[in-house]
């Protein structure tokens, strides 16, 4: 009789209260951007277990992190930037990887009539105010002399808006990326920044929640393999890669191609370079990041830079 009432018990385990049932896909949440297009190949590839991983494609950044906030998603392709907003909200965030660092990817755009950046002082930008967009901007106009909160009126516009309403001239200029980039550009938008500018200090991660790494360590490990799975299938199958890949951010394999070169994406040495050993160079750039943010009052507080960082899936995986 005991017997049968353990048997009973066993199996109804996961459905009671405290009982941790890990069978279930980790939900990873991203935006459109080309650097986080190889989780996608290798979803499509087979690299990556939907049984593992369950990939989640939200309209913009801000969706994201929304979605990470409500505790619908566990894991979150972000920018350094935002990963440090959200520990500084109360998240409890760690960083398991790193994806890519942008070198041009992320511009802004201006009208036909508008030569330079300078030429934007009065003028409505479009950006998205909650994310990586309101850094971009206020760096750039640091840069060249401006004030993003006085010289300039600030349109909150998420990213799936910005191609339509620099379209329509809603906005004088638009802070973007790709693949908006590519196309506005191919309409005639001015290039007036770009972040070549500012280098190393737009860098793409993996953040997971804690306690979700603590408790689903496998699939995380499974996540950051098909990662670097994806990356030696891009190297060896380059131009059936850039195929897939571009149509999903609805550009052609030479256009994607040419996305890619507004990028940077380390590979296994360097990631651990980046947020392992005793001197991760990710911790070494996020203070300076902290104190930009600081300044511009796009950060509430200043969070412990150190206690992000994990690297001991990244390092598992490598093996």
């Amino acid at each position: 009789m005991f017997f049968r009432f353990l048997c009973v018990l066993v199996c109804l385990c996961p459905l009671l209260l405290g009982c941790d049932d890990t069978t279930e896909p980790l939900a990873v949440g991203t935006n459109v951007w080309p650097g986080y297009e190889p989780l996608y190949l290798a979803q499509t590839k087979g690299l990556l277990s939907q049984k593992d991983v369950h990939l989640v494609q939200y309209p913009s950044t801000s969706e994201v992190i929304r979605g990470f906030h409500n505790g619908a998603i566990s894991a979150a392709a972000v920018t350094l930037d935002e990963a440090l907003l959200m520990s500084a909200n109360g998240l409890p965030i760690k960083i398991v990887l790193v994806l890519d660092s942008s070198n041009g990817g992320d511009v802004i755009l201006g009208q036909a009539n508008l030569a330079r950046l300078e030429d934007l002082r009065g003028r409505k930008v479009g950006a998205e105010a909650s994310a990586l967009g309101a850094f971009v901007l206020c760096r750039a106009m640091e840069l060249h002399g401006l004030d993003c909160r006085h010289d300039l009126t600030v349109v909150n516009l998420e990213v799936n808006e910005h191609e339509s309403a620099f379209s329509a001239g809603a906005v004088d200029a638009v802070v973007t990326f790709e693949p908006v980039r590519t196309r506005l550009l191919a309409k005639r938008a001015r290039l007036l920044f770009d972040s070549r500018e500012i280098p190393n200090e737009i860098i793409d991660v993996m953040v997971v929640r804690s306690d979700v790494l603590d408790q689903r360590t496998d699939q995380v490990r499974a996540l950051v393999k098909a990662w670097f799975a994806a990356l030696d299938y891009m190297a060896s199958k380059r131009a059936d890669a850039l195929a897939i890949m571009g149509q999903r951010e609805q550009l052609s394999a030479d256009e994607f191609n040419e996305a890619l070169s507004g990028l940077q994406i380390p590979d296994r040495n360097e990631n651990l370079a980046m947020i392992g050993g005793e001197q991760p160079t990710l911790t070494q750039t996020a203070p300076n990041l902290v104190r930009i943010m600081m300044q511009h009052g796009l950060l509430p507080n200043a969070p412990h830079i150190e206690g992000l960082v994990d690297p001991s899936v990244l390092k598992a995986a490598s093996r």
